[in-house]
């Protein structure tokens, strides 16, 4: 049977740079911005962000879905299209967007379609949840790299993501 990527870019409407609205950037805290992917259970993939140097904080949630403060017994219900996936909030002068989606990259199987290893459902598809048309690029400039690398045969190359 044949392995097709099944992979979500999804535009995310977080705010990607924060910024004072009167005076602009703060002269005296980093650059800080956000990015959120999804990849299977988020506890799995969260360590390897934590260990990044930049990387502020991460935190763990739920992104992609319509209802209405989600919860865990909502999410796995498998009805509400929300996926598991970690905001990361880091310093943009000390690590690229590039270089967290290639952490990303090595956290996640983008051939499987139904979820992460072990963990199966639509709640662990994996996703790249973007803000903006930069970060867009970015993503699919980081995903035909991975491509390219052949890491995944052509079976990565067939089927081309939302």
């Amino acid at each position: 049977m044949k392995r097709l990527l099944v992979f979500a870019l999804l535009f995310s409407a977080a705010v990607a740079l924060f910024v004072d609205p009167i005076h602009g950037q703060n002269s005296s805290s980093p650059p800080t911005r956000t990015a959120v992917f999804a990849g299977g259970c988020f506890w799995c993939i969260q360590p390897a962000f934590d260990k990044a140097k930049g990387v502020i904080k991460t935190v763990v949630g739920y992104s992609g879905g319509t209802e209405p403060n989600p919860t865990y017994q909502l999410v796995s219900s498998e009805k509400t299209g929300y996926r598991e996936s970690i905001e990361i909030t880091y310093d943009s002068t000390r690590i690229s967007y590039d270089q967290l989606l290639d952490i990303y990259w090595r956290q996640i199987d983008p051939t499987q379609a139904d979820g992460q290893f072990t963990d199966i459902g639509p709640s662990y598809r994996a996703a790249i949840f973007y803000n903006g048309t930069e970060e867009k690029k970015i993503a699919e400039a980081s995903k035909e790299k991975l491509a390219r690398s052949g890491k995944f045969g052509v079976l990565f190359k067939e089927k081309t993501w939302q």
